[in-house]
């Protein structure tokens, strides 16, 4: 047989110039490469010419469990799903070698049946699909919507969120603000690679996800691998964390903070205090405003990009500033003092957080920081970029906290300042 001859999915073992692997056809779109993925996930092509031999294996089945009911064990507490896209919601396309949405979420419990061995899932949720990068403020309102409505069905423990990698941190700091009262676990978690990859990491996030939303913490956190191995992960505040690498395992760390908990299968272990599971109603506050921006300074930038968003309307800028908290003044060729005079007597909110991540802000150290704080720039203390911008968005979408939003950022509403930062804390 002619490898040409071969469909897409067909599983087999190449016997080639440089060496023999098992790997499974793909459709190739130049007749003379044979497109394949091998075991390890990559895919490869390999020059026709260059086949000496090659043998079916077998023709690779992707399981899944359209129109079957989720068994419920009455032993077991129960929660519910939250699906809304990301890598953990898509399976690689046998035909291109490509990923794509799952076309049934609940397929994830055919990959992951281990999950159900923690608790039922009661309730699948899908909000929207969409990869992370795509989603904007109106999204975060729907996951708040449809989570805190699930927080208020007395049948369900805890919540999972599934979600992309690339913007989970504004939507985990988008969940902590809009929930308020919360009342039982809410967790967000991902994979780097895709839920029917072998080596994908959604197995133990899924699995201790499960075990964190049956805990007993009521807050908003992100659970995902604490290392590259596949042991155990850590639970995350969902306001002090951030994806800080493109493609790790354990791409989420903690930022001017200590992990939540350590999870595993068989137990939620906390390392500092959270708020309990309780009876409250759990409210939902999601008006966000899509007239934020968030600027990273850089050294001889031109102030005119204050002066760009407020022609264009924005009601809040988020900088993210240098040191202590520092943009160039008047020794600079580009003085930013007058554009954030102008901007703040228009009625824009301008609101600083650290370029550095970790530490805190302290304007009053140097006398350029002094100044910067005369013109009356909302100075966010270790609050994280992303953290403030979200903040920012969400306070100037509410007709009360916008009243005073000086006094709304400065609030301390969702463990998003911390009291005093550890020495341990930094690049943990």
């Amino acid at each position: 047989m002619k490898i040409t001859d071969l469909k897409p999915n067909t599983k087999v073992k190449l016997h080639t110039k440089t060496g023999d692997f098992e790997c499974i056809i793909l459709e190739s779109p130049n007749p003379e490469i044979i497109l394949v993925k091998l075991n390890s996930g990559y895919n490869i092509g390999v020059r026709q010419e260059d086949i000496l031999d090659v043998k079916i294996m077998k023709t690779s089945k992707i399981k899944t469990l359209k129109n079957k009911l989720i068994k419920q064990n009455k032993n077991l507490k129960n929660i519910a799903l939250v699906v809304t896209g990301g890598t953990i919601s898509s399976k690689l396309d046998y035909k291109t070698g490509a990923v794509k949405w799952l076309t049934d979420p609940e397929e994830l419990l055919e990959f992951y049946p281990e999950l159900l061995e923690i608790a039922n899932v009661k309730k699948i949720v899908v909000p929207f699909m969409k990869a992370s990068e795509n989603m904007d403020y109106k999204d975060w309102k729907l996951i708040s919507e449809s989570v805190g409505k699930l927080c208020n069905d007395s049948s369900i423990e805890g919540v999972i969120v599934t979600h992309g990698t690339d913007t989970l941190h504004y939507t985990a700091s988008a969940l902590s603000f809009s929930l308020k009262n919360l009342n039982k676990p809410v967790v967000l978690t991902y994979s780097q690679r895709s839920s029917d990859r072998a080596s994908s990491d959604a197995r133990l996030n899924l699995i201790c996800s499960a075990r964190a939303a049956i805990s007993d913490a009521a807050e908003v956190m992100l659970v995902g691998h604490a290392s590259i191995n596949d042991d155990f992960c850590y639970a995350l505040r969902g306001t002090k964390v951030r994806k800080m690498h493109t493609s790790r395992r354990d791409t989420f760390r903690p930022i001017n903070s200590e992990p939540l908990a350590k999870v595993t299968s068989e137990k939620f272990e906390s390392f500092t205090n959270y708020k309990a599971r309780n009876n409250e109603k759990t409210e939902v506050k999601a008006n966000f405003s899509g007239k934020v921006a968030l600027v990273k300074f850089y050294p001889g930038q031109d102030p005119e990009i204050i002066d760009y968003y407020l022609k264009k309307g924005y009601k809040g800028l988020v900088v993210e500033m240098t040191g202590l908290g520092h943009v160039s003044t008047g020794e600079s060729r580009s003085n930013w003092i007058p554009s954030i005079k102008k901007a703040i007597k228009s009625g824009m909110v301008i609101c600083a957080a650290p370029q550095t991540l970790y530490g805190r802000l302290h304007p009053l150290t140097y006398s350029v920081g002094r100044e910067l704080e005369k013109t009356g720039i909302i100075y966010l203390r270790d609050m994280l970029p992303e953290t403030a911008f979200v903040k920012l968005s969400w306070v100037l979408g509410d007709k009360v906290m916008s009243r005073d939003v000086k006094k709304s950022m400065l609030k301390n509403y969702a463990d998003e300042f911390s009291d005093y930062l550890k020495a341990d804390e930094f690049l943990n």
